[in-house]
């Protein structure tokens, strides 16, 4: 964990008059000490920074948030948070609104009643990623594409999508990865109009589609990668729609760089399938950032909020086209954000293949 996380965090709390923040949320628990357990409470001062848990974690934490005080709890999670809040003194007090469920609010305000709680979201200083996050992203990407390559010597006629998704995942785990970033989407036939049709016992029939949506955990970081093949010959139809899917992510990854809005990069991929008059059959964003979290901001979108692409941002690129009733595909890329432009850490072969 990096003291630069804290300073930005200290300096929002400065930004809205806090002298201490409470952190809940999970990912965030990993981002602001490096602790990776749950049930914990991350209480940080305007110079002092208290972990409290249970039991089951306070030699775990210990190792892995080196910089914060343990403090075990015996009696519940909140009354040893208030008591930590109490012995700092302070008068205003941030909670992860997104996080603190209504129950744990009410709660706290009773035990805080001279206290001002203030609602506060953290997520937006995890958009732009330093060297270490790109780092771990970048072996997760590594990972999932390896298991592209081994899936390719394994699907076949007659195995079902549930075999596929299990194949992968093992593969995966193999590999180095803590397991799936999502729950992995294997959609084949008709099944691939459904954009997160996650993998069912259906078969794969020779001269379908199949759309494998999946990702790898490394050190909590996660990565995102969407290929479509086809299991035996691909007709006139399906090789038309592949190439307009195919130009659509090339060009929109072309318009990935600093300074671009997200609408903007969406535009150009929606654009693009429209000169085939496919542009209604893309139904979702473009993509979405990752990282601790599978879905993170800023989105390429849209109704994206992103207004200018960060040097350092990390994107999906993943247009898609659904037919209802014929099927469909998708291809996807986990995109960094450099000076130079959109660079993809996933790099399995985008061009239609055909087993």
């Amino acid at each position: 964990m990096k003291d630069s996380r804290l300073e930005a965090l200290r300096s929002l709390m400065a930004e809205q008059g806090l002298d201490a923040m409470l952190v809940s949320k999970p990912v965030h628990l990993q981002y602001f000490s490096g602790f990776r357990g749950d049930s914990a409470v991350l209480v940080i001062g305007r110079e002092k920074t208290i972990l409290a848990t249970d039991s089951r974690y306070t030699e775990q934490a210990a190792q892995q948030a080196p910089r914060y005080e343990v403090v075990e709890q015996k009696e519940g999670l909140w009354p040893k948070v208030s008591e930590c809040v109490k012995q700092l003194g302070v008068r205003a007090v941030g909670f992860e609104s997104n996080d603190m469920v209504y129950r744990d609010y009410e709660r706290l305000s009773k035990l805080l009643e001279h206290v001002t709680l203030k609602p506060c979201v953290l997520d937006h200083l995890r958009q732009i990623k330093d060297a270490e996050e790109i780092a771990c992203i970048r072996k997760a990407c590594e990972i999932a594409d390896r298991a592209f390559t081994d899936i390719l010597q394994y699907i076949r006629p007659g195995i079902s999508e549930l075999a596929v998704a299990a194949h992968m995942e093992n593969c995966m785990r193999e590999l180095g990865s803590e397991g799936p970033s999502f729950t992995t989407i294997v959609a084949s036939g008709a099944r691939g109009s459904l954009p997160h049709g996650i993998a069912t016992e259906k078969l794969i029939v020779s001269g379908e589609f199949v759309t494998m949506d999946y990702g790898a955990v490394y050190a909590g970081y996660r990565s995102d990668i969407t290929r479509t093949i086809c299991v035996g010959h691909a007709d006139e139809k399906q090789r038309r729609i592949y190439g307009s899917v195919l130009r659509a992510q090339k060009e929109a990854l072309s318009a990935i760089r600093p300074g671009v809005s997200g609408k903007a990069v969406d535009a150009v991929a929606r654009n693009s399938l429209e000169k085939d008059g496919l542009a209604q059959y893309f139904g979702h964003g473009l993509g979405h950032s990752l990282g601790l979290e599978i879905h993170e901001e800023p989105r390429l979108s849209p109704k994206s909020s992103c207004e200018h692409l960060v040097r350092n941002m990390l994107v999906t690129d993943e247009p898609g086209v659904y037919l209802p009733g014929w099927g469909g595909l998708r291809i996807e890329d986990t995109v960094l954000v450099t000076e130079q432009g959109g660079v993809p850490l996933t790099a399995s072969d985008k061009q239609l293949i055909e087993l």
